[in-house]
């Protein structure tokens, strides 16, 4: 029991490599099979050793687990080890038995890869004629990934500090170089320090960027393992001065301190800088964002690359090559392994991201692609076969073959066509179908409709083609109810061609739309409305929700409401009611700030007067305690 009492410490405390031979002492004990198999896959999986997690999972399965997630992840540590029927019979039951506490985000991506899987045969088809080799004398049993060139030098991040990473056992991450050869494939020294000045033994430094000129380098920096779920990763700026030697990094603005930022990549002509990052707001895991950088060296605020290029998995490694094509490596589109590597293309509005194929990806991760010439350039990769964990492999590439089905012609065009469909209904139990309901889908990018109806008998509207790459807004409206607008992209909705078997294929999006009926008093609750302790400032994430009202009170221009704020009973009567009227009075300022007309709304704060839960105990019920409504006052 006390080795199993001190891996689950190792293990909340992030020191994954440390808690699993604790876990192995435990199996002595007469410790819950489930728990103990379930967190020693869980600690192989956090330190990115998912073909180790598989058999653990399997035992923490077949011992009856109830987590969640077990399913989910066993299917990720099979397809690593290429059973990809096995991933696929575990997708399935996930999402097949999925509990409503499961992410939307971990669902949809659970779904995209149970159609991956199903593919697989046909993705296997594409392979690339090319040289691959390990760069031998360069690899270590330890990690080497990231490769850039800058001048004759191959500058690379390795874990080859003395200092030892407790997630997962290796050493320390820096930066480290060799002198190329004229022959790319071999290096003419053994690597050493990039610089004295960018080497802390004590944190994860690598994935350096360089500006055009060479004399400006973005690079990451973290992970010390103080901080559990590896959320300590910024990006840093170093500049190459007198001496040709580089400053002491300084962290950047743009980084975000309560999320992993890295692998930094400039774009061609060096205005704009790429990198990962799971910060609040993208489309799940880690995302691409952009940068813009002005003549002064200053940086934009980072945009999100969008749901073309990011999905609900993990987009990481950015390179742009000579010909901006974007290089990537994600595993959440259709891939081979865990990560692979992809390139987009954009084409009249359009982004296009492909599948390198085999054997620039395998079932392992392959990422951190890099062009030297056209034909030519490094990847990395922790695939069967090399000298231990992520290692560097040098490539020379051919031509693209891909196998076509029998019934296809090798070169036959393949398109798709979209359209989108839906209903309109009550938002009541149980949900009532709504004729004579107007509806207009809009095209975000002109303002003008693309389609205008009344909905029938059924409430039913559709079919209407759209765009691939366009954002749409469909607005439905009926008398005595409220006006409702829904947001609808085709980013990220376009069919990869590797799914496409027949010359034409048609698919139709449905869409439902719910609306709620305008009666006087009745009171909606706001969503995720959420306040600092003892604050009343509007934060970020309340403002998001906030600006649904907006559209709500802009969509019905005759409605008038009660913005109300509530409170738990933890804390005294009188400062409640106060702090409650307060965060009214700001809910509504901002609004007003958005353009709606101050008489329009009354401010009012109830403390603890309207509980919703009397005798609250848990987190979760003083939190909905802790609310913010909005009741009709006039139609």
């Amino acid at each position: 029991m006390q080795a199993y009492k001190k891996g689950v410490r190792h293990y909340d405390a992030g020191e994954y490599n440390l808690a699993i031979p604790q876990f192995e002492k435990a199996r002595k004990g007469n410790i819950d099979a489930a728990k103990l198999n379930y967190y020693e896959a869980e600690a192989y999986r956090q330190s990115n050793r998912f073909a180790e997690a598989a058999p653990f999972y399997q035992k923490a399965i077949e011992a009856g687990t109830q987590e969640p997630n077990a399913r989910f992840n066993y299917a990720y540590a099979l397809k690593t080890q290429g059973n990809y029927a096995g991933a696929l019979e575990q997708l399935q039951q996930f999402v097949a038995k999925a509990p409503k506490t499961i992410g939307k985000a971990t669902l949809e991506k659970a779904k995209r890869e149970v159609e991956t899987l199903r593919a697989m045969d046909i993705l296997a088809r594409k392979k690339t004629q090319i040289n691959l080799k390990n760069m031998g004398n360069l690899n270590s049993p330890g990690a080497e990934f990231a490769p850039i060139v800058r001048g004759e030098e191959l500058i690379f991040t390795a874990s080859r500090k003395d200092k030892v990473y407790k997630n997962n056992g290796q050493q320390m991450l820096g930066l480290y170089k060799t002198k190329l050869n004229q022959k790319l494939d071999e290096t003419g020294n053994a690597p050493e320090r990039f610089s004295a000045n960018i080497f802390k033994e004590d944190v994860n430094e690598g994935t350096p960027a360089f500006s055009k000129d060479g004399k400006t380098m973005i690079l990451a920096r973290g992970n010390n393992g103080k901080r559990k779920g590896g959320l300590d990763v910024d990006l840093f700026i170093s500049r190459l001065g007198e001496g040709n030697t580089w400053s002491e990094p300084q962290r950047l603005p743009i980084s975000d301190s309560t999320a992993w930022d890295g692998s930094p990549a400039f774009s061609v002509d060096g205005k704009t800088l790429y990198f990962a990052s799971n910060r609040a707001g993208g489309q799940g895991g880690i995302d691409l964002y952009r940068t813009s950088i002005d003549a002064s060296g200053r940086f934009s605020r980072p945009v999100n690359m969008g749901r073309d290029i990011n999905t609900p998995g993990d987009e990481m490694f950015p390179y742009v090559s000579a010909d901006a094509k974007l290089y990537f490596a994600s595993d959440g589109h259709p891939g081979l392994g865990k990560l692979d590597v992809f390139v987009a293309t954009r084409s009249g509005g359009v982004t296009r991201v492909e599948n390198m194929g085999q054997p620039i990806n395998s079932p392992a991760d392959d990422f951190g692609l890099i062009f030297t010439e056209p034909e030519k350039g490094f990847l990395a990769s922790n695939r069967e076969g090399g000298k231990g964990d992520d290692d560097i492999y040098f490539f020379e590439e051919g031509t693209t073959t891909t196998e076509a089905p029998p019934t296809i012609a090798q070169n036959a065009p393949k398109t798709v066509r979209y359209f989108l469909a839906g209903t309109v209904s009550a938002n009541e139990q149980p949900v009532a179908p709504l004729d004579s309901a107007r509806v207009r889908i809009i095209d975000d990018a002109t303002g003008q409709p693309i389609a205008e109806v009344v909905t029938g008998q059924p409430g039913t509207f559709g079919k209407y083609p759209l765009q691939e790459g366009k954002d749409y807004t469909i607005l439905a409206e009926r008398k005595g109810y409220l006006t409702r607008r829904e947001p609808f992209t085709m980013q990220g909705k376009s069919i990869p061609e590797v799914f496409l078997t027949k010359p034409q294929t048609d698919t139709t999006f449905n869409v439902a739309i719910l609306l709620d009926k305008a009666t006087l008093n009745r009171t909606f609750v706001l969503e995720n409305i959420y306040y600092d302790l003892d604050k009343f400032n509007i934060r970020p994430d309340a403002a998001e929700e906030l600006d649904k009202l907006v559209t709500i009170l802009k969509d019905n221009p005759t409605l008038k409401i009660e913005l109300s704020s509530h409170t738990d009973v933890r804390a005294p009567d009188a400062y409640n009611m106060r702090l409650s009227q307060n965060r009214a009075k700001s809910a509504v300022d901002y609004i007003v700030s958005k353009g709606v007309d101050a008489d329009r709304m009354v401010a009012k704060g109830y403390g603890e007067t309207q509980l919703v839960v009397k005798n609250a105990k848990t987190e979760e019920e003083h939190q909905r305690n802790r609310r913010t409504e909005f009741k009709i006052l006039s139609l």
